[in-house]
């Protein structure tokens, strides 16, 4: 789950950079909606915020069901879950080919991309030019839907929101 974060982020980010689709947004901040529908059609809900910032920064901030931040620079991720008082610090093992991603998100539609890497097929859904949705179906057969709200593109993000600062007393836990 925590790669696809990975993945999904450095997919919408890697979007901005194309002027063709998104009008070569340099920032985006907005509220998420993630359903995982599995294929019985039980479905989990969860709910955040999520800002990204060229060329490398995606903050994921989970508030519902549970706490869970999840930061990532470059190719290191900060997965911090304060209910646990823990974080973990690992670096990310597949690195994500910006410029094939690119190449290979083709227009289905109007407001419709598509995009398959590593075997997935990732479709972004696009109105006024900003992200709206993803959609995709993960390794175990479960549908993903990503409704973003609220969304501000190209606004100033401070670099030090993604910058993580443990408390003492959290157990820290590198992978």
């Amino acid at each position: 789950m925590f790669y696809k974060l990975v993945f999904i982020g450095m997919f919408v980010l890697s979007a901005f950079s194309q002027a063709s689709i998104l009008n070569n947004i340099k920032s985006f901040d907005a509220n998420f909606e993630q359903k995982i529908i599995n294929p019985s059609q039980k479905e989990i809900l969860y709910k955040g915020h999520l800002v990204l910032k060229e060329p490398y920064y995606i903050l994921w901030q989970y508030k519902e069901p549970i706490l869970k931040n999840v930061y990532i620079i470059n190719n290191f991720a900060i997965i911090d879950e304060p209910e646990l008082e823990q974080a973990i610090l690992t670096k990310l093992q597949n690195e994500i080919d910006i410029l094939s991603l690119i190449k290979n998100a083709k227009k289905v539609s109007k407001n419709e991309y598509l995009a398959k890497i590593y075997d997935v097929e990732y479709n972004l859904f696009t109105k006024d030019n900003k992200i709206q949705k993803i959609e995709y179906k993960d390794a175990l057969e479960n549908r993903v839907v990503i409704t973003f709200t609220n969304i501000k593109q190209n606004i100033d993000i401070d670099d030090e929101i993604f910058k993580f600062l443990p408390p003492e007393h959290y157990d820290i836990i590198r992978k």
